[in-house]
């Protein structure tokens, strides 16, 4: 199991780089969520751990999307 990414970390890579991840992680979370459905889930904990990760990949590409809508909009003012 990996550990929590930081949001340091995160705003290093590209957006290709987190959609991947955040496509990896998803995955995770079906998966602990039917384990969980089965009774097989041993680490609960895990659970939270990925859903915050989520959270922290879809706002880190919401301010990469911001910043990318605000300089072409600077740059069409000139």
């Amino acid at each position: 199991m990996a550990k929590a990414n930081k949001p340091a970390d995160l705003r290093a890579k590209t957006e290709d780089e987190l959609k991947s991840l955040l496509l990896d992680l998803k995955r995770e979370q079906f998966n602990l969520r039917f384990q969980r459905a089965t009774g097989q889930n041993e680490g609960v904990n895990r659970i939270g751990v990925i859903r915050r990760d989520i959270a922290r990949i879809k706002t880190i590409m919401t301010e990469l999307q911001k910043k990318t809508v605000e300089a072409a909009a600077s740059t069409g003012k000139s």
